[in-house]
């Protein structure tokens, strides 16, 4: 039994997320971000930045599927929904999910989220991640660097009082970003769930109500 396989076993997100079949235990970090921030409201076009394997998919799947009947009113009824996923990596199928194998920090992936929704889009998630080289120092920048393109589609794509939840890492300039994207939305909060380990630097930033 290797150390990562023991380490999994006490884990109980882990052992949780195998019994309700969500693909990863990042699946509990976002309910939890959704049951504080309620940023399932209303969204019913979804974009998920960095989506491998799939276990946000399968929450906002969930959320986008109660919403078809939850909203009854002219205004706010919609009767059907948008979920794309992408990432570099391939992910499996999803039912009524739809996948792009892309790196959405090329400029031309702008067009391909206009060809995608053909709207704006209501909800901007990404758990994406660089890959880390242990050098905290290097990899908070480098995350950072990654933030502010995901910060970049968010302006361009994102609709007036949609919401953005993204990971950064914490370090020397987090300020400096969260000041950034202060600067697009109203309402932004760090926010770190219980769920994520707890020698883990990661943070959550969420955007509510985009200017």
């Amino acid at each position: 039994m290797t150390a990562d396989h023991k380490i999994h076993k006490k884990d109980p997100h882990y052992q949780q997320a195998k019994r309700e079949r969500y693909r990863a235990r990042s699946a509990y970090k976002l309910l939890e971000i959704q049951k504080k921030f309620e940023i399932f409201k209303r969204a019913f076009y979804i974009l998920d930045l960095g989506c491998a394997p799939g276990s946000w998919l399968q929450v906002s799947k969930k959320f986008a599927e109660d919403n078809l009947t939850k909203y009854k009113d002219q205004y706010y009824h919609r009767d059907h929904y948008v979920i794309l996923g992408v990432d570099i990596k391939k992910v499996s199928k999803i039912e009524n999910v739809q996948f792009l194998q892309n790196d959405f920090t090329k400029p031309e992936f702008h067009t391909h989220l206009e060809s995608y929704f053909q709207t704006k889009i209501d909800l901007i998630l990404s758990d994406a991640s660089i890959n880390k080289t242990g050098n905290n120092f290097s990899d908070h920048l480098r995350q950072i660097n990654l933030c502010l393109k995901i910060l970049e589609l968010a302006e361009a794509h994102l609709k007036f009082k949609g919401s953005l939840v993204m990971k950064i890492f914490q370090g020397a300039d987090f300020k400096k970003m969260f000041e950034k994207a202060k600067s697009v939305f109203r309402i932004l909060k760090a926010f770190k769930p219980q769920s994520s380990k707890k020698t883990s630097n990661e943070i959550y930033l969420v955007g509510l109500q985009k200017k």
